[in-house]
């Protein structure tokens, strides 16, 4: 019983070490501790000793790193995967929608991620893509369908590493509401060597995994962090040369055929809302208009 309490403190304490920062961990574990010995569940000796190790956790834990974003990015990856399935019958379409992203991802601030950044096309007529952290871009059969040309396909693409590279999805894990499962974690641990059920820390730790789930696939991102992707995607779409009005033509096409409560009207801004933000800042970048040299091979592989 002790051996397998403390694993899963070890995991516990692995996993918190990437959510917050060095002194938010040390802070809660120590409020914590110090709430449960107020409230009986513990003596003070025993708050005091767990204070001290929160205080040695917080001044050894570090920043989240490259590795880390890549595999908390993994599993938000493998559930989206739980959801679509994913569409392989085209491998040349998939392999033209990554050198898409590798003319993007090139010529941008963070060219590479610790794994490096792919594109998967996901079986669904739904409208939608989504981004994690480990570079993982997913893009619907039915957004594809719905782009008219290559320029329009590099804007969904460009969105979609732009929340990558602004870090959207740690900055949602940072903020969403786990502080609870941590105290309630550590005021488990603290009372475990007086007989609480260990399952019931294994089921705080699984909650709260499902909670950063939640935030990342389902609720969506803030209005301003979905504008923000916008006006990074067309800063990075003009770098590589691609016409960065073309994301909003591609806005004005979702507008004519985007559900409201489904796929990117579920997640997102109305395209109308987004419209009138990239208008603002589209005319801030110069880039010469050479989309007509890429339709070609844009219609050979559209059919």
């Amino acid at each position: 019983m002790k051996t397998k309490f403390s694993i899963i403190i070890v995991v516990f304490i692995t996993f918190a070490s990437l959510m917050y920062s060095c002194n938010t961990i040390a802070a809660i574990t120590d409020v914590g501790a110090q709430v449960a010995s107020a409230a009986g569940v513990i003596d003070q000796n025993i708050a005091n000793a767990i204070s001290q190790s929160a205080r040695a956790i917080g001044t050894a834990a570090e920043d989240i790193t490259p590795e880390q974003e890549y595999f908390i990015g993994r599993a938000v990856a493998a559930n989206i995967l739980t959801n679509y399935s994913l569409w392989n019958a085209n491998a040349l379409l998939t392999n033209y929608l990554n050198l898409i992203c590798t003319a993007i991802t090139i010529n941008s601030p963070r060219p590479d991620v610790y794994n490096g950044y792919r594109v998967a096309i996901l079986d669904s007529n739904e409208i939608n893509a989504f981004a994690t952290s480990g570079g993982h871009i997913f893009v619907t059969r039915g957004l594809i369908a719905a782009a008219r040309t290559e320029d329009a396909l590099a804007a969904v693409i460009a969105h979609e590493v732009a929340h990558i590279q602004l870090q959207h999805s740690i900055k949602a894990i940072k903020s969403s509401r786990i502080t609870q499962a941590i105290l309630v974690t550590g005021t488990s641990a603290a009372g475990a060597a007086t007989g609480m059920d260990v399952d019931e820390l294994t089921s705080v730790f699984n909650e709260s995994v499902g909670e950063i789930v939640q935030t990342l696939v389902n609720n969506g991102y803030s209005q301003t962090q979905e504008f923000e992707a916008d006006d990074m995607a067309m800063s990075l779409m003009g770098s590589a040369g691609y016409n960065p009005s073309a994301l909003i033509d591609m806005l004005n096409a979702l507008n004519s055929v985007q559900t409201a409560g489904s796929g990117f009207g579920k997640t997102h801004p109305t395209p109308a809302q987004r419209i009138t933000n990239a208008v603002k800042s589209v005319g801030n970048i110069t880039v010469a208009d050479t989309s007509a040299s890429r339709q070609a091979r844009f219609a050979a592989v559209a059919r």
